[in-house]
């Protein structure tokens, strides 16, 4: 997959030897992550705002409320920044001024676009939600007309992106390696927990794979 050309808008400067452009990377980690943090401005007041996803290629979709301030900027063609997260782990360093975090971030750019028809809408709602667990939409009831026309979609067309990335062990000043102080990572992963089942939910039905085994990992996710 091609790399995102640098530019002044996407590149690393903060530490440019842990930045990236490849596309296929960058992917990855939006597409791992459960939640995006969306920034926009309205005049000069800047926003951000956490919210679920779906990707599909070169597009990230959104969806909410139609009186939603974001998807009417959105709608609008105006400009935004996504931001993806990935915490893998905790580094303590012998000296505060070199602990750090292991983790895979990533920020992708680009301007939106209402969706107007139910078959875009219903295309958009089903990769948010198999974003969050492939096979969902097929079990799930679909949106009725009441909900499909109380939901706004928005599509961003991905302009440009970079990744950041941060493994391994600290990194300490040479001179305290000799201290006695404990050094090393804590690693940190997303852990689900034995479902809990609705207490209205009829008897005799069974939680789905896809639920008794969640995953994160790239692969239980839409390519």
């Amino acid at each position: 997959m091609p790399e995102f050309v640098k530019s002044d808008l996407n590149q690393v400067k903060r530490k440019p030897q842990r930045g990236a452009y490849d596309k296929d990377l960058i992917y990855k980690i939006a597409d791992e992550a459960l939640v995006c943090h969306v920034g926009f401005s309205q005049g000069p007041q800047p926003f951000v705002i956490p919210m679920n996803f779906g990707r599909a290629n070169d597009i990230i979709y959104l969806h909410g409320s139609t009186a939603s301030r974001l998807l009417e900027h959105l709608q609008a063609g105006n400009q935004l920044c996504m931001c993806f997260t990935l915490l893998d782990g905790i580094v303590f360093a012998r000296s505060v001024f070199n602990h750090s975090m292991n983790y895979r971030s990533a920020i992708l750019y680009g301007k939106g676009r209402a969706l107007e028809s139910d078959e875009e809408k219903l295309a958009a709602l089903e990769a948010v939600t198999e974003h969050v667990a492939k096979g969902r939409w097929k079990d799930a009831r679909l949106p009725n007309r009441k909900e499909l026309d109380a939901t706004s979609v928005v599509a961003v067309d991905i302009e440009t992106g970079s990744a950041k990335v941060r493994a391994g062990p600290p990194i300490d000043d040479e001179h305290d390696y000799d201290l006695s102080i404990w050094a090393g990572v804590l690693p940190l992963q997303l852990q689900p927990l034995e479902p809990v089942p609705d207490e209205r939910m009829r008897s005799g039905i069974d939680s789905p794979e896809y639920v008794r085994n969640f995953s994160r990992s790239p692969s239980s996710t839409i390519s």
